[in-house]
């Protein structure tokens, strides 16, 4: 199918019928529907946020309306760095940056730069969609980097694919994440299990900035399916243990069985989960926030697992969710 652009509006697929409609003035832009067989997805042009999606009817994420902006980070596209950059400061190659302090109540730099943009829609079929977003180089990060994201549908589910480019002529420092918030489907989340591929939980101190590791063990250990009952989680875990395919995996069992899911393959290694509990109204205990990560907080300043995009270089990360 063509290619359709972002001022000309989504096509919606509901009921199998393919149009072409007006946006509506939502606040998060043009929403971009796609669908395979009983997989259904919508994509927001700004942010290029994953605002729902869902299997025969049934939610994979927690899904936010129309006319709200995404409560939380809720399906979130978090670049050029994921989680929490202690007060916003860096310095990279000799020179000392400052970003925007957007979490107040920690000081820190939140989520990265991609977040409220509109990306530019440059390929929308029946079942996929791909949107641009160039970032503007600003005092604080100075890097011009491309960024090229596509979902897709197939029988496997949703697959996301990004691709982070340095248009530049100097090294950039890079990290990605993304923030989908699984749905428990109405079910108590004490009454949901969570399975999570990692052996290692990061510690943290009280604004949840890294401090170290440990084991996963006890009730943070969820590399065996375990209850969320009096579990309250807001924290990243590395050491992932992967699958014969290759993936690791958070998985979202509700009581009846049904399990959203979420995985990443190699060109991720970290997650961050969280059951939102201080998140109130807007997330508390809604659903499970399962967010592959190519690294962990504050990686700008400390270097661990930071990429250093060369000129000319492109960092391609990806990851998925499916209804289990």
């Amino acid at each position: 199918m063509g290619t359709v652009r972002a001022h000309v509006g989504p096509r919606d697929y509901r009921d199998g019928v393919t149009t072409t409609v007006p946006s509506k003035a939502a606040p998060t832009g043009v929403q971009y529907r796609i669908r395979h067989d009983d997989h259904a997805a919508t994509v927001t042009e700004v942010g290029a946020t994953l605002r729902e999606y869902a299997v025969g009817g049934r939610d994979v994420v927690h899904p936010f309306p129309e006319d709200a902006l995404p409560p939380a980070g809720n399906g979130a596209v978090l670049v050029p760095w994921p989680n929490r950059l202690r007060d916003g400061r860096y310095t990279y190659e000799g020179v000392d940056y400052q970003l925007p302090i957007n979490e107040p109540d920690r000081m820190t730099s939140l989520h990265g730069l991609g977040n409220w943009q509109r990306w530019t829609a440059t390929e929308h079929t029946h079942t996929s969609v791909t949107l641009e977003l160039a970032l503007v180089p600003t005092p604080g990060y100075p890097f011009p980097v491309r960024l090229t994201i596509t979902y897709a549908l197939s029988d496997d589910g949703l697959r996301v694919d990004l691709v982070a480019t340095n248009e530049g002529d100097r090294t950039a420092p890079y990290g990605t994440g993304f923030h989908p918030w699984l749905s428990p489907n109405g079910a108590d989340l004490d009454d949901c299990t969570l399975r999570l591929d990692a052996a290692t939980k990061v510690t943290v101190d009280d604004r949840l900035l890294p401090t170290g590791t440990e084991p996963a063990a006890r009730k943070f250990d969820f590399r065996t399916p375990s209850t969320l009952r009096d579990v309250a989680l807001d924290d990243a875990y590395v050491d992932v243990v992967r699958d014969e395919q290759g993936l690791a995996w958070i998985q979202l069992a509700a009581p009846d069985g049904r399990t959203a899911a979420v995985w990443m393959d190699g060109s991720m290694d970290t997650f961050q989960v969280c059951t939102g509990d201080e998140l109130i109204p807007v997330a508390n205990r809604t659903g499970v926030a399962a967010e592959p990560m190519s690294c962990i907080a504050d990686a700008f300043r400390t270097g661990e697992r930071l990429v250093h995009l060369a000129p000319g270089q492109s960092h391609t990360v990806t990851w998925g969710a499916t209804l289990l």
